[in-house]
């Protein structure tokens, strides 16, 4: 099933009006307001299962990358389902344990670990760290000697791969930060071997988010392999090969494989080049939630500019950072369809800043009052919302069935600064 097919199957039209599963939006914006969040349960772990599915039979791991989505109410049903968690912070960590995940399927990516944090995931005692740096392994080597533990670690190579998809989420090539260079790997690992208190269990790369094809992962593989061949011919012999996460999902047109397609070609790669007896890890967090999420929010005012009409509505650029951040193109779609004739407008929020919009152009039959949906804002949606011009972040719920959960409730005014103090007179 496409990440386009799951949206269809998380989000359709029942006489005429927007449903989640079986439940209307109208009634989901009667109980709990808007701007909210809406969830697919069914749509996120169907997104799972597909990974897991496609890896059946093989020792594999399928560890969700969360930074797309953390709410622990996802967190858990992940967890549920079996899954494991790729983080980057010592914060998403002690998400992942709130959330009664298993810290043996952990594995923590990012290039900046404190020391701090690596102490909290060896005293979690999580799966693996995906090292990015020499400096880093100094440091994981000091704080592991003085807990008095070894550390399980890969190395995040940078296979210097173009994933084609936009340069703020390409992560695999020269001038990114992320990863060690594919020529300086060799050398890391090397050194590593020499320290007492780090143990090489693995290697790992990620090559960048929402890409649609599956050739960069194939290039990208080969380059890895290569090092796993270098490595087992000095004595280094790995355990896991983890080939990071990052595909797409059908915002609009674009047609991404499917997780089976992808894995078929990376376990195809693995067994061609001897390696069928290595755990396969894999970090999808886009293509689990994605598409199983849309934000709900409503037409506060409709106003008629000189040169373009606009639609203000209730959601803004802290609710969704994805459209001003990254020119994402989202679908705005009616919760209700009105039978008459279409405007174009840009869909915009009240944020004080003329990048605060959700979508350019669009022709869409709207009035104010009216609710609309931007569906596939399941990832890096409320994960990356903000209370910039003091705006309270959204409510989250969740859809089963015919049952709504809320799973985050709204902030409130007070709340933003609530930690805040005046000066004292």
């Amino acid at each position: 099933m496409s990440s386009g097919d799951l949206a269809a199957a998380a989000f359709s039209r029942r006489s005429g009006v927007l449903h989640c599963e079986s439940v209307p939006l109208q009634s989901i914006a009667a109980q709990f307001g808007t701007p909210t969040y809406v969830y697919s349960r069914r749509a996120i772990v169907d997104a799972y299962q597909a990974y897991a599915r496609a890896l059946a039979g093989r020792p594999s791991l399928v560890c969700y990358a969360m930074k797309a989505n953390s709410n622990l109410a996802v967190l858990n049903l992940l967890a549920r389902a079996g899954a494991g968690f790729d983080i980057v912070s010592g914060g998403e960590l002690a998400r992942v344990l709130a959330a009664g995940g298993e810290p043996g399927k952990v594995v923590f990516s990012g290039v900046g670990k404190s020391a701090d944090e690596i102490r909290a995931a060896l005293a979690a005692e999580i799966l693996c760290f995906n090292l990015e740096s020499t400096e880093e392994l100094e440091r994981l080597q000091q704080v592991a000697s003085d807990a008095g533990v070894r550390a399980r670690i890969s190395v995040r190579t940078n296979p210097d791969v173009d994933a084609k998809t936009h340069p703020y989420i390409t992560t695999g090539l020269k001038q990114n930060k992320f990863g060690v260079a594919l020529d300086d790997t060799l050398a890391l690992y090397r050194r590593a071997a020499h320290l007492p208190n780090i143990e090489i269990v693995g290697i790992d790369c990620h090559i960048g988010s929402q890409i649609t094809e599956v050739a960069p992962y194939v290039d990208a593989a080969d380059k890895v392999l290569d090092l796993v061949d270098a490595l087992e011919r000095e004595g280094i012999v790995l355990r896991h090969i983890d080939f990071g996460g990052g595909l797409g999902i059908a915002y609009r047109d674009e047609t991404p494989p499917t997780a089976g397609a992808l894995i078929a070609a990376m376990l195809a790669r693995v067994d061609q080049r001897g390696h069928a007896g290595k755990h396969i890890l894999v970090e999808p967090g886009r293509s689990i939630v994605g598409a199983a999420g849309a934000l709900l929010t409503r037409v506060n005012l409709v106003k008629a500019g000189a040169e373009k009409n606009f639609a203000i509505v209730d959601a803004a650029m802290n609710d969704l950072m994805r459209p001003a951040l990254y020119q994402a193109w989202m679908d705005v779609q009616p919760v209700r369809q009105r039978d008459e004739p279409s405007k174009r407008y840009d869909i915009v929020g009240p944020v004080c800043e003329s990048g605060d919009w959700l979508a350019r152009e669009r022709d869409i039959a709207l009035r104010s009052d009216d609710l609309l949906a931007v569906l596939g804002a399941g990832a890096y949606g409320m994960s990356m919302a903000s209370n910039y011009n003091s705006r309270p972040r959204a409510a989250e719920v969740m859809v089963d069935g015919d049952r709504v959960h809320r799973i985050r409730q709204r902030e409130t005014v007070a709340q933003l600064f609530a930690d805040e103090s005046v000066l004292p007179d």
